[in-house]
């Protein structure tokens, strides 16, 4: 029985390019396979021929055998042996299969990434250094200047880590990929490179001022600009300014993290601000007014009212904290806290007994009616126990 023609086989024209008679293998050796298709030997049959036609196909020498000859370029021991079992080519083209399905899980993906795009240049760690600000800083913004310890390209080899005149050589036993692979039955496995240790170069002759690594370590002036109403634990990014890839890979990133100082005068919640201000028991009594300081460095007048009592709080709109990104404000509350007189002199203990030998219930409104509830609970208290007894 004559051969199907392998073109025929795997679904594609003559003039079908790598990538496509890829493609469509991938496709029907899934369709196909025996893991797929148990006890059907005929599914088995057909997953064989799939096998043998792009084994057949995908090598350019053997291509151009068949296109001239046919399956006459492969008879009498012509090298093609796919229909015979599943032999190491089997392994090789499954493993192909297995890359593009579960390039990811099996860590193909990214040690192709890091073979083909570096070459042994792995990208730089990210850094992090702490900023304490000032409430004010926070309000009006800043631009800080920092001095941090980190690693820098190596000028001397410009981050190749090879000594100045030679370069780093690909390496022989992974071919600058930076992994091996070895094929065991339908799986490929993936180790890194034990010469190279997974960076796909070797330097023979590395530099003498940073050993080879290709980025020293120096203090570094930076300047970090502090938009204003940034919080305590805000975080600022910047790009590219964090320890030197390895072997001139990309810079990691450097972020800050703000904290601000505690103030003396006022709380922080969110973009608003609280501040707690003691006043006289005449301005409480009699009314008055005070002045407060503000973030931005003015000052507001509060009005006081007559009989205000502790814990009072007045809002001033807008004067507080600008909220992030925005051209909004918080606001200022002020609590009031009415301050008892201490060490006072004879005369001021006289007009204090004189005030008090004048106070009626209208003039402690709030302490007159508490007493005469407590004395309503206990008198209750005393006619329930009489009465059960």
């Amino acid at each position: 029985m004559a051969k199907a023609d392998y073109y025929e086989i795997l679904g594609v024209e003559r003039g079908a390019s790598d990538g496509e008679l890829k493609s469509a293998f991938r496709k029907l050796a899934m369709r196909y396979h025996p893991d797929r298709n148990p006890g059907d030997h005929a599914a088995e049959a057909r997953f064989k021929e799939i096998n043998e036609a792009y084994e057949a196909l995908k090598d350019p020498q053997k291509r151009a055998a068949y296109d001239r000859f046919g399956h006459a370029a492969f008879e009498q021991g012509g090298g093609m042996n796919g229909a015979q079992g599943f032999g190491a080519d089997f392994a090789s083209s499954m493993a192909d299969i297995f890359d593009d399905l579960f390039g990811d899980f099996m860590g193909r993906a990214g040690a192709r990434g890091r073979g083909n795009a570096g070459g042994g240049r792995e990208r730089g760690a990210d850094m992090r250094y702490n900023l304490e600000i000032t409430l004010e800083d926070a309000y009006k913004g800043k631009t800080a200047t920092i001095t941090l310890p980190t690693s820098i390209v190596c000028e001397a080899c410009d981050g190749s880590g090879a000594k100045p005149g030679s370069q780093p050589r690909q390496c022989p036993t992974c071919g600058g990929y930076g992994r091996v692979r070895t094929s065991q039955g339908f799986f490929a496995i993936e180790r890194t490179c034990p010469a190279c240790h997974g960076r796909g170069e070797i330097i023979d002759d590395p530099c003498a001022a940073c050993s080879g690594a290709g980025r020293v370590t120096r203090e570094r002036t930076l300047s970090v600009n502090i938009p204003p109403g940034v919080e305590d634990g805000t975080r600022i990014r910047l790009a590219g300014e964090g320890e030197a890839g390895l072997r001139g890979g990309p810079s990691g990133d450097l972020y800050i993290f703000l904290s601000l100082k505690p103030h003396p005068i006022y709380q922080r919640d969110g973009a608003d601000l609280f501040c707690r201000v003691p006043i006289s028991m005449v301005t409480a009594a009699l009314g008055g007014e005070f002045d407060v300081p503000t973030v931005d460095g003015g000052e507001a007048r509060v009005k006081v009212p007559e009989g205000t009592q502790t814990g009072k709080q007045f809002r001033l709109r807008g004067k507080g904290m600008p909220v992030l990104r925005s051209r909004d404000f918080g606001d200022l509350y002020i609590q009031v806290v009415v301050e008892t007189p201490q060490k006072l002199t004879k005369r001021q203990r006289e007009l204090l007994m004189e005030f008090e030998e004048e106070s009626s219930r209208e003039t402690h409104p709030e302490s007159t009616g508490f007493f005469s509830r407590v004395k309503d609970f206990f008198e209750g208290f005393g006619g329930g126990v009489s009465g059960n007894a």
